[in-house]
């Protein structure tokens, strides 16, 4: 009994001690409020007494957490609630260095905040970088951009490693917990992928969203997509609508409210994979099929298109785009495509009205700017979209409502090179039969889908990239496959991302890769030579060792992806881009050859062999110009038993 007494008084008098300075906190806090009551406004002492009233509050407020587990507002000088209505990881351009910031939009004003850097142990906390209050935020036209910052930006080859290597760690993390669990390793692994995705984060956005200070200065955002930028530009358009008094924070205030920003934040952590829990989704690998069938709840005709953008590495990227049905208030587009998933989780769609007005021209990437009719977003859904039925949705938008319809195939499945059981045609025909019978040294097919890109598409932004319609692609296809005399005027009528797709799918459907089965394992083990030398004679021999259809139609194909790297300023295909895209359609192996790799990773998008399969047609592609009557000629031995 004596025990327990003694207990419980022990425990009154830390609980006594605990409450202490909480209770003298709330005690002083209505002394301030008798104190506010009993000075004059115009009292020096008032904003002074104001300020200290707001900080009690904040600190009781934030000791209350049991009853508001999460704060969503603060108090402002005239004890109204400042909301936090949007917050989010944005990259801002400062002094033309990229720089990670969290940004807050209050009900009347946006804060630009940092992480501050703290010891191990210690509460983290925010540093206010700059505020613009929403009565004074403006956002630049076009004509008020034309001291356009210089923007550090990395070539796109080192955003494409950057992928690769978060994907190698990605698969040695899956190794390393099936074999021990949670180790030391893995956490190693995590912190590696944490910086590699966070670099990739701050370097892969390009699209430019201004905003300015109209008693100061103007500030430049980075995103990776105009959805992005479309939803802080209506957020803080919805709340400058209000009846809104610009507002200066004194030192103090800012400081409260900088501190708040850390309980009252939404999003906690940078949007990588590496912060993710386990049991979370890792997202699809694979091919999504969209079709876009029709749009409708238009006011007025417009010319109007879609754009689809999916998830990839944290951020969102843009996939495909229908043609523009023009003049109408009911499109009709019912256009498939396929998207190409790196670990996607969401699928989002975007209508625009097409601009035709030169005068209104943007300064940054000298194209047109169109009109973002509506946008929306769904979830992609595994059990849903993997089944082998069409999935049809509607997503609403603005009062606009877009009917599409979506299936997903798995990489496996979508990249099984399947012979044609007729060998009439051209898909899923061998090489050598097809040029035989057309009595030609490269397919026709090669040759009129390169001239065809070489005449109207090597301009076109994302070329060999950008998917192409589906039903364009199966129409080509099956004109190629029956030798239609019509096909001349099909390709010239034709969206010319569909003939860079139909030439893609041509390579990706042959029995065996261009550069052949026997051949494949010689190419992995050359490609991994240290020595130039060495690795220059094994490069050679092994195309010279190549039959002579697929060696004259590799090096047709060289040259011309050479001749769309030439335009890289203008189409974004950088030689890196187009190895990306090609190296595994010429190299990954038959089913035969590929079932002894065992491949059983959902990431392995980006396997070891995926990346030696993009390097070695990267070698060729910066390789000074391959004569093949030169490569035979020159008969320098070099066994392929490297």
């Amino acid at each position: 009994m004596e025990i327990l007494l003694v207990l419980r008084l022990c425990c009154n008098c830390t609980y006594a001690l605990l409450y202490k300075p909480i209770d003298r906190v709330t005690r002083s806090t209505l002394v301030l409020h008798d104190l506010l009551k009993h000075t004059p406004k115009d009292h020096p002492d008032f904003p002074l007494l104001q300020d200290a009233l707001r900080i009690s509050q904040n600190f009781l407020s934030s000791i209350n957490e049991e009853i508001d587990p999460r704060r969503t507002a603060v108090t402002t000088p005239k004890g109204e609630a400042r909301q936090l209505v949007k917050d989010g990881f944005l990259v801002e351009v400062s002094e033309g260095t990229r720089k990670l910031r969290h940004v807050f939009l209050f009900t009347d004003l946006l804060l630009c905040a940092k992480m501050k850097k703290t010891a191990v142990g210690r509460h983290q906390q925010y540093e206010c970088k700059w505020y613009i209050p929403l009565a004074d935020l403006t956002f630049q036209t076009l004509d008020d951009s034309d001291t356009c910052p210089h923007v550090q930006t990395l070539p796109e080859h080192e955003i494409e490693e950057m992928k690769i290597k978060i994907s190698v760690i990605k698969n040695e993390i899956q190794k390393e917990k099936a074999v021990k669990g949670q180790s030391r390793a893995v956490d190693r692994l995590r912190k590696k992928m944490n910086e590699q995705e966070s670099c990739l984060l701050l370097h892969s956005p390009t699209i430019p969203f201004r905003i300015h200070n109209k008693h100061g200065k103007s500030y430049l955002f980075l995103l990776s997509s105009d959805y992005e930028r479309s939803e802080w530009r209506e957020s803080i358009q919805k709340l400058q609508k209000k009846d809104l008094q610009a507002c200066v924070l004194s030192s103090v205030e800012l400081q409260v409210l900088t501190s708040s920003c850390f309980k009252l934040r939404t999003v906690h952590n940078i949007p990588v994979t590496s912060n993710k829990d386990d049991e979370e989704s890792p997202g699809l690998y694979g091919f999504l099929h969209v079709i876009v069938h029709s749009a409708k709840g238009f006011k007025e005709s417009a010319n109007l298109y879609c754009t689809l953008e999916v998830d990839s590495f944290g951020y969102f990227v843009s996939k495909a785009k229908t043609r523009v049905f023009r003049d109408t208030t009911e499109p009709q587009w019912n256009e498939e495509f396929e998207i190409e998933l790196e670990g996607s989780q969401c699928l989002r769609i975007l209508c625009y009205e097409k601009c035709y007005d030169k005068s209104k021209l943007n300064k940054d990437d000298n194209e047109i700017v169109d009109k973002i009719m509506g946008k929306g977003q769904v979830q992609l859904d595994p059990q849903t979209v993997q089944s082998k039925n069409w999935h049809m949705d509607v997503i609403e938008m603005n009062g606009i409502k877009v009917e599409f319809s979506m299936k997903f195939t798995s990489r496996d499945l979508s990249l099984k090179r399947t012979p044609s059981k007729k060998q009439s045609g051209v898909f899923g025909v061998k090489i050598n039969v097809v040029t035989k019978r057309e009595r030609s040294k490269v397919p026709y097919i090669v040759r009129q889908c390169i001239e065809e890109v070489e005449k109207r598409g090597i301009d076109e932004v994302g070329i060999y990239r950008i998917s192409g319609v589906a039903t364009d692609i199966q129409a080509l296809k099956a004109a190629f496959d029956t030798n239609t005399k019509d096909i001349l005027v099909m390709l010239s009528d034709m969206d010319i991302n569909a003939i860079a797709g139909t030439l893609k799918l041509y390579f990706r459907e042959l029995p065996e890769p261009l550069l052949t089965d026997r051949l494949y394992p010689a190419f992995m083990e050359g490609i991994a030579l240290s020595d130039p030398a060495a690795k220059e004679n094994c490069m050679m021999h092994l195309l010279r060792s190549l039959p002579d259809p697929n060696l004259t139609t590799f090096l047709t194909l060289l040259e011309h992806l050479k001749r769309v790297a030439e335009k890289e300023p203008i189409n974004k295909m950088s030689l890196h881009n187009l190895a990306t895209v090609f190296g595994p359609t010429l190299l990954r192996p038959s089913e035969t050859e590929s079932s002894k790799s065992n491949i059983t990773l959902a990431s392995d998008i980006w396997s070891h062999d995926v990346m030696a399969q993009v390097q070695v047609l990267l070698y060729y592609l910066q390789h000074p110009p391959i004569s093949f009557s030169e490569l035979k000629r020159n008969t320098l031995y070099f066994s392929t038993d490297v």
